[in-house]
């Protein structure tokens, strides 16, 4: 469980944990501070949780210490005069160890006096520029339209002495948060080799007017490697600013159709790799769509193992889902080899599935040629065209003729009276078969 995927809130709320740490308790609160997240993290409430209200049983104060009873095996005083020195040094006693617990008390309520002191400092002077910008822009970070962002006290400015010391293990996450200030609505992409500079970065606003753009742009045609450029430099600048909304997953979303469109499955992996994570998360987005062309790609890449462990945590809500239950159905039709409700499905694929059935269709081709070759002595072109789902007839002469399978009984003839001779295409179907698509690379996987 990366703490990079943490929201905003839950940093905050460490932080101020670690802060109100002392040395009697910090081993105690850090175990119940890891137990709490890890459950958090278990039961998927990382972004629903109130974290503000939560409280470590092991940072509540302890109560003052009680006087013990006397042992019934003590004597009791002898004389008047031994009781009233007995008196006395209890009365005394009890009054110093009153005086120190008030003193400890007064000392504990003075440190988070001066704490909350800090803090309205800074919400008043505007402490770090880190800081000022996480509190305009805290809608960025935290998808809940009712969750409340609260800077971070990982770090203070002030430098006191009497301010509790920092835990070296947890990362001062303000440090290297920015909130852009270029008014550029288009930007090319570049690899960061140093720091961003929150003058080459746009804010949520200039991004989401990219955005609007770009769409605009690809409905008028526009290339579509300029278009990715953009893209790439759009989903950067949410990067640097630690912008997870849904918004972010949106971006991703468009640019992996457009990437699918355009046949680049590298762009198109990673947007679906970044894709998971932030569904994992609790953003909502089109889940069921992208859970469909996962799937698919699976299937595509003959990762049997990962996909049984994929299709397994499916939901009953999500597998009654139209896209996913298409792409389910694909994976039961290559499995019991149902050629011909394989390539319906594919001729009636929702949403952008048939963009990644693309990829494997023509190895799923050939694998039905090699079932169809050997259950006829001849077969006709126009049969093929239609089973196997080409777009013509050309198409489908032109397929035989790549996988050197093109041996017709009447070659004369004219595509649509073609006959193919089964006999003499089995052997090079076989073979094609084992140097085409017996391996299997997936461009831009993860």
């Amino acid at each position: 469980m990366s703490s990079s995927s943490w929201p905003p809130q839950l940093k905050d709320w460490v932080a101020k944990c670690l802060g109100q740490m002392t040395e009697s308790n910090r081993k105690e609160a850090q175990d119940e501070l890891r137990q709490v997240i890890a459950d958090a993290f278990a039961a998927h409430t990382l972004w629903t949780t109130d974290w503000d209200g939560v409280q470590l049983k092991s940072l509540l104060p302890k109560p003052p210490p009680t006087l013990g009873k006397r042992k019934s095996n003590e004597s009791p005083p002898s004389n008047k005069k031994s009781k009233k020195s007995t008196v006395k040094q209890v009365t005394s006693g009890t009054a110093s160890l009153d005086l120190n617990d008030q003193v400890a008390l007064n000392r504990r309520a003075e440190r988070f006096q001066r704490e909350h002191e800090i803090e309205r400092q800074k919400s008043l002077n505007g402490g770090q520029t880190s800081l000022k910008a996480n509190s305009r822009n805290a809608h960025l970070f935290n998808h809940s339209r009712t969750g409340i962002y609260t800077p971070s006290r990982s770090a203070s400015p002030y430098g006191n002495a009497d301010e509790p010391e920092a835990d070296p293990n947890v990362i001062d996450w303000d440090r290297y948060t920015i909130v852009g200030t270029s008014k550029e609505i288009f930007k090319d992409y570049l690899r960061l080799t140093s720091e961003p500079k929150p003058e080459t970065i746009r804010p949520y606003a200039i991004l989401q007017e990219t955005l609007k753009q770009l769409k605009n742009r690809w409905r008028e045609k526009c290339s579509y490697a300029w278009i990715c450029n953009q893209l790439k430099s759009l989903r950067q600048d949410l990067t640097v600013q630690r912008i997870k909304n849904e918004f972010t997953v949106q971006v991703y979303e468009i640019h992996a159709r457009m990437a699918l469109e355009s046949n680049d499955m590298v762009e198109y992996n990673q947007c679906q790799a970044t894709l998971k994570a932030l569904y994992e998360l609790g953003i909502p987005g089109k889940v069921e769509e992208f859970t469909a062309y996962r799937i698919l790609m699976l299937l595509h890449g003959r990762n049997r193992s990962e996909l049984n462990l994929y299709v397994g945590q499916l939901t009953r809500k999500q597998k009654a889902d139209p896209a996913v239950r298409h792409a389910l159905d694909v994976q039961r039709s290559l499995t019991m080899g149902n050629y011909h409700a394989l390539f319906l499905l594919y001729l009636n694929a929702p949403n952008m599935g048939a963009y990644i059935m693309d990829h494997f269709i023509d190895r799923e081709r050939i694998r039905a040629m090699m079932v169809i070759t050997r259950a006829y002595r001849s077969i006709s072109l126009s049969f093929l065209e239609k089973e196997l789902a080409f777009d013509d007839l050309d198409a489908t002469r032109v397929f035989l003729e790549s996988h050197k399978s093109s041996y017709f009984t009447n070659p004369q003839a004219p595509d649509k009276e073609k006959n193919l001779d089964c006999k003499s295409a089995i052997p090079y179907l076989a073979q094609s078969y084992e140097e085409k698509y017996r391996r299997v690379g997936i461009k831009g996987a993860i």
